[in-house]
């Protein structure tokens, strides 16, 4: 299995690079950190497609190894949207949280050693329900799912 950081990662340094486009293995965790990237507005558009382009139809038609998700990066003023994305659960320590402490993380309060989230920040929970496994904290805090918080994005 792909570890978070590698898209974490490949994701900030594109955009300090000032790149448009980026494109990543395909892998269910990717398609929804990038889905939750883009609901959230730090990106303008995320598409399938292969090695090549962004394309969807070539996509179905493409081996396994060569499917990719394009991702096209969000600047605003010259200035990157995602100014930077950082791992909160690490391989060696892992970080899980119940209900009450999500909530205490997104109304702005230290909890198990991890920083509150500030205004325009978000934090990426993955949830043990399978239909809503990938969620943003706010929303898993509606859905009452507790879970390991991956990583945040300001």
């Amino acid at each position: 299995m792909v570890l978070p950081h590698y898209l974490c990662s490949h994701i900030q340094n594109a955009f300090r690079a000032r790149l448009q486009h980026i494109a990543v293995h395909h892998t269910t965790q990717n398609l929804a950190i990038l889905s939750i990237l883009l609901r959230s507005g730090f990106l303008s558009n995320v598409t399938r497609g292969t090695v090549e382009a962004p394309s969807p139809d070539e996509f179905h038609e493409a081996p396994e190894s060569h499917k990719r998700i394009w991702a096209d990066l969000k600047y605003r003023d010259d200035r990157p949207v995602l100014s930077d994305m950082e791992l909160i659960s690490h391989p060696s320590k892992p970080i899980f949280m119940e209900l009450s402490e999500i909530r205490r993380l997104c109304t702005g309060r230290r909890v198990q050693n991890v920083k509150p989230l500030r205004m325009g920040e978000i934090a990426i929970v993955k949830t043990k329900d399978r239909e809503n496994e990938w969620l943003e904290a706010r929303e898993a805090l509606q859905l009452r799912l507790p879970g390991e918080v991956i990583c945040r994005a300001r």
